[in-house]
Parts: C-alpha cells; sequence; structure tokens
C-alpha cells in the first residue's frame, strides 16, 4: 500500500485507515521494563524505538505515532528529562520518519498531563507544557497532531485551545472514558464530540482505558457532528496480572471482528491502545483490506436530555455542626482517642460524660501516631446512635489509596457522618506495625478539596453522583514550627482547597494564642485552638524538651513540680488548662480540648468551665 501525498484530512473523507497499536505494550514485551522512560528512548535507543514503528508498518498501519505520548515536561520531569521536552519530540518525530519514510503519516503524540491523576483544578498551568510539546513536534515535520487519552473534555479543549491556532495540520481528538458514553468530568459524548469539533478538532474519537465492546457501545449512542471523521483505538480488553506479568486477554481475531464493527459504524480511522500489538493491527488491516468507508449514521437522541443540566442532583444542604455552632457562641469539640484494643466500654462511658457535660463534637483520630487503634468509623456511628452525640472523624492521607479513601467517605455519608478532619498522618515506620505502608496517594490539600467534590456532586474520578455529600472539612495547623510564616502559607492553602475550619496543635502560652490570631485574622473560617491539660511533672517536662515547638512558661512547670503523679497533679493540670481557655476566649469562640491519656474527666471538666464562661459571656 502506498499512501497518496493528500492531507491526512482529504483522505479521510473516502478511505479507512489502519492506526498502530500500543508502543508501551509491545516495548514491554521486548524486554524493556516498567519504570523506565519509554520516550527517552528515543534519544539512547533510537534503533529500538524504529523497528517498533517499522514492524506496525509492515502489519499494514499507515498511522503512526511518534514515541512522545508522555514527552511533555511534567512527566519528563519525573526522571530528571524536563529540560529534553524539545530534543526527545523533535528526535522522535526523525525516527519514525526513518521508520515509514514518506509511506505513512507521521502523527505527533500528545497525552494527557493528568493521565488518570486526581482532577486537577489548576489546568491552566498546562497551557505552556502543551505548547512546548507541540511546538517541538511541528518543528519536527508531523504530518497531524493526536491528543489522545485525555478523560476530562476540559483538559482537551484546553489543549486545542493552545495548540489549533500554532498550526493547519489536522489535529486528532481522543477521549478516553472510564464508563460507558460519559468522560470523566461529566459530559456526554454527543456534547464533548460537539464542543471539540467547535475548538477546531478534525477528527473526534475514543481510545484506551476500554476495549472494543465498551468503545462500540460507546459510539453506538454518541452522535458525531456532521463531515467529522471518528477515530477508535480501543485496548485488547481488560489489563490482567499473573505471575508478575503483565497481559491482555482480547486476541487479534477478536479485533479483526470489531473492526468490521467499528467500519460499519462510520469509523474512518481504527487503531489500538493499550495490549495491542502487530498482530492485531496485521488482523485487521487484512479484514478491512479494499473496503471502503460507511457513511456514519448516528443514533436519534433525546434532545431534551442532552439539553438538560449533566447532573441532576439534589442541591447542597447548607453548612452544619460546628461551623455554624461557632458563628453564634463558643463552641467546644473534646478529642478523644479510640481504644487500642477490643473493650470499647471506657471510650463509651467517656463518649457520654463529655457529652452531658456539652461538648458540640468529639472528635475521633486516624490511628495518630501510626499506632493501631479501632476505627474511628465504627466508634462514631455507635456514639452517635448511643448518644446522639456529633462525631467529628479524622481522615488520615496515610492509609488508603484512593478507593479506599472515597468508600470511606461514602460510607460515612450513609451514617450520616458529615465533619471530618483532614491530616497528613505520622509514617507508618514510626508506629506499632513499622513494615506497614504508608500510602499517601494524594496530600492533605488534594484530600481536602476531593472532599469538598463530592459535596458538589462529583466522585473522585469525576463521575457524576446521584446525590451531593454535604461534607464539613477541617484542616490541622501545627505553629510549632521553626518558619512560622511557612506555616501560615500552607494554612492559606488548606483553606483555599476549601477547609471550612481549622484545628490547632495545642498551645501552652499566650504569646503563641496571640500570635496565631495575629497571623490568622485575615482568614475568614472559625480556628479551635488546642489544648491539652497537663497530667504530671514528667508529662509537662516532655512537652518542654522534647516535642518540637512547644514551649511551657516557667511558671506551668514549677506548678507541675509540686505535685507527684496523680490526681492533685491533674487537678493543677486542669487549672492550668483552665487560664489557657481565658485566654483564648479572648480571642477566639472555637477551643479544642485534648483528652490526656484518657483521662476524660480532666476534659469533662473544661468543658463544662467552658460553657459556663461562655454563658456569663452572652449574659454580658
Amino acid at each position: 500500500m502506498t499512501m497518496p501525498k493528500e492531507s491526512l484530512k482529504t483522505y479521510l473523507k473516502d478511505h479507512l485507515l489502519i492506526g498502530d497499536g500500543a508502543m508501551a505494550t509491545w516495548l514491554y514485551q521486548l524486554g524493556i521494563p516498567i519504570g523506565v522512560c519509554y520516550e527517552e528512548l528515543n534519544l539512547s535507543n533510537p534503533e529500538l524505538i524504529r523497528a517498533v514503528h517499522r514492524s506496525y508498518y509492515e502489519a499494514g498501519a499507515r498511522f503512526i505515532q511518534t514515541n512522545t505520548y508522555g514527552a511533555h515536561r511534567d512527566a519528563l520531569a519525573r526522571h530528571g528529562l524536563q529540560d529534553k521536552v524539545t530534543r526527545i519530540n523533535r528526535v522522535a518525530v526523525q525516527v519514525a520518519r526513518e521508520a515509514v519514510k514518506d509511506d505513512a503519516y507521521v502523527v505527533g503524540g500528545i497525552g494527557s498531563i493528568n493521565a488518570g491523576r486526581v482532577r486537577d483544578v489548576r489546568m491552566q498551568n498546562y497551557r505552556e507544557q502543551f505548547e512546548e510539546q507541540a511546538a517541538a513536534l511541528l518543528m519536527g515535520g508531523v504530518d497531524a497532531i493526536l491528543l489522545e487519552t485525555f478523560l476530562d473534555l476540559d483538559e482537551l479543549l484546553l489543549a486545542l485551545d493552545v495548540i489549533r491556532p500554532l498550526t493547519d495540520v489536522p489535529i486528532v481528538a481522543q477521549l478516553a472514558t472510564i464508563e460507558v458514553g460519559r468522560t470523566r468530568d461529566g459530559h456526554t459524548l454527543t456534547r464533548a464530540f460537539a464542543e471539540l469539533k467547535k475548538a477546531g478538532a478534525d477528527v473526534v474519537g475514543l481510545n484506551c482505558r476500554l476495549g472494543p465492546a465498551e468503545i462500540l457501545r460507546s459510539i453506538e449512542n454518541a452522535v458525531v457532528p456532521e463531515d467529522t471523521p471518528l477515530s477508535v483505538f480501543p485496548n485488547a480488553g481488560r489489563l490482567a496480572m499473573s505471575d508478575g506479568q503483565y497481559s491482555y486477554a482480547s486476541v487479534p481475531q477478536y479485533f479483526g471482528e470489531n473492526a468490521l464493527r467499528f467500519r460499519a459504524q462510520g469509523a474512518r480511522l481504527i487503531g489500538g491502545c493499550c495490549g495491542t500489538t502487530p498482530e492485531h493491527i496485521r488482523v485487521m488491516a487484512q479484514v478491512l483490506a479494499e473496503r471502503e468507508p460507511l457513511p456514519r449514521v448516528n443514533p436519534v437522541v433525546d434532545t431534551q436530555e442532552e439539553a438538560e443540566p449533566l447532573i441532576r442532583i439534589a442541591p447542597p444542604t447548607r453548612k452544619q455542626g460546628i461551623v455554624e455552632t461557632v458563628a453564634h457562641r463558643h463552641t467546644v469539640i473534646v478529642e478523644l482517642d479510640p481504644p487500642r484494643d477490643l473493650d470499647t466500654e471506657k471510650f463509651l462511658r467517656g463518649t457520654a460524660a463529655l457529652q452531658d457535660a456539652g461538648a458540640d463534637a468529639i472528635t475521633l483520630a486516624d490511628n495518630s501516631l501510626a499506632t493501631t487503634r479501632m476505627s474511628n468509623m465504627a466508634l462514631g456511628s455507635i456514639m452517635k446512635a448511643k448518644f446522639g452525640a456529633e462525631p467529628l472523624l479524622h481522615i488520615a492521607c496515610r492509609d488508603r489509596n484512593l478507593i479506599g479513601q472515597q468508600s470511606h467517605l461514602m460510607g460515612l455519608h450513609a451514617l450520616g457522618i458529615n465533619q471530618v478532619l483532614v491530616v497528613t498522618g505520622d509514617p507508618a515506620r514510626f508506629g506499632d506495625l513499622p513494615g506497614a505502608s504508608s500510602v499517601f496517594d494524594v496530600s492533605s490539600f488534594d484530600l481536602i478539596r476531593m472532599i469538598k467534590q463530592l459535596n458538589e456532586g462529583y466522585s473522585f474520578s469525576g463521575k457524576p453522583l446521584k446525590q451531593r455529600a454535604n461534607f464539613v472539612v477541617g484542616a490541622a495547623f501545627n505553629p510549632h514550627v521553626r518558619q512560622f510564616d511557612a506555616a501560615l502559607r500552607r494554612l492559606e492553602k488548606k483553606v483555599e482547597a476549601g477547609a471550612d475550619f481549622i484545628m490547632t496543635q495545642p498551645l501552652y502560652d499566650r504569646e503563641s494564642i496571640e500570635r496565631i490570631y495575629e497571623g490568622t485574622r485575615h482568614l475568614d473560617i472559625p480556628i479551635f485552638i488546642g489544648i491539652m491539660p497537663l497530667t504530671s511533672s514528667r508529662n509537662a517536662e516532655f512537652l518542654h524538651n522534647e516535642v518540637p515547638g512547644i514551649r511551657l512558661s516557667d511558671e506551668a512547670r514549677t506548678r507541675m513540680r509540686r505535685y507527684e503523679p496523680g490526681e492533685e497533679a491533674r487537678r493543677e493540670g486542669v487549672a492550668i488548662a483552665r487560664e489557657l481557655v481565658d485566654i483564648a476566649m479572648e480571642y477566639f469562640k472555637g477551643i479544642y480540648l485534648i483528652t490526656p491519656f484518657f483521662y476524660y474527666e480532666m476534659t469533662v471538666e473544661l468543658t463544662r468551665y467552658i460553657r459556663d464562661r461562655s454563658r456569663v459571656v452572652l449574659q454580658k
């Protein structure tokens, strides 16, 4: 087959065109391990990349993608190659051209920068990266640009907005969908294809994520704009792992059968994505040889459904709990650690006592100090049902991947628990199971933003939900650092991410409380000042000498030294805490009491003190 010299856009009007298959899959099968920067091989091993291109060409592909899917600055930076964007992309074009000469279209591949990660609300930062990569590919002389594997229509439209003004060469715009018929950011394919056409795409289509059957279902139910060629590059089925090796289920013959089905749907450009090999492409090329394209017959769609908003969910409810309460009066959160064993009796007694004392919420840590404790989700549900107490659960980034985090939050929503505090979490190696993995899929900033995304009616993946969550999200603030201004900037980022309130680490002097007041008075969310009563002189000396940033006054340490460990020492600790409460209440309406060593009688007394003092203030 010899390619004519006409443009890709013109050729597709009257011809079927066979695309190539997966670059990474074939390199993996040739022995290149996962984790290697495949795009860098354009420089270090061009013979190998040239051979892959040639194998797809010999199989019948005449649409050859450059080995540049991840050759943008963000991805290359993970391998220390961010300064080689232009060179890698230009050489990739040269290598592909050498492999197929002028007998195939050489197309510059540009992948999503988000690439399946958490949806990034700051996608405008991607503009320069798209422009840098596209300019290098165009300089190299590509026949077209392929934008592929975009989960979010918003990001693909952004890429088109950047690249379309740079060139007149055809642009193929391909989405990747997690579910059949809808993008991750909630758009139907009908609407997405129309928007892509309007933004300047010459070809629209789908690639990756789904296999032939689900890609076929997707395009059967989508309207493709008139006079717009359709492209399909499915995966070879679902990914599997056996004996440490990755594999895909779909055999070449199955791809050949589906190539005919894609043709019947009006597809003009047909290739393969993850899991496909030269043999998959060979069978498709043989099946489609000498066949002419068929016209696209769009399905009849409910135009009213397409015109209605994409997300049909209940409106958000107003913020509840402590954020609402603290706007009107002094509000008390009390921390009570879940037990380390299976006995819940003492915990429930403490909960009942704090509820009776007037605590507005009881907050439960999430395996604090990386020490295994009973699930705060289970205890929160029990205390809410048994006593009507309002739980405020910590959620650490450490222990759950994104699947687990969303599942956990969906469970909290089902239980009616909507107040949470997002914390990073102490590394597992410092806890009682040092061999455990620390997950840290996301930072506390990301998790705050993603929880607020649930409130907007979107899952972490961007899939529209039938309901909105109603989480009130807190963030932690540690003022015990050398660079207080840097800590404030970090706190401001949490507020920007969507934090509704702040809880501080425990404080032990007026100066620190006043410093936080001055540093946070511009923030329009409540601050809960942490106060943890001292239990003994040894406890006071430990905090003063071994915990970074905490400094007790000489007076407080002297007062604690007067007593042997026991009830009298704890009584003095409560007296000191009351004085700190008095100071905090001058500046803040939120008080966060931390129960030390499960001496809940101490925080019960302090809760009652705050309640009584608050009533006096209100009467005045």
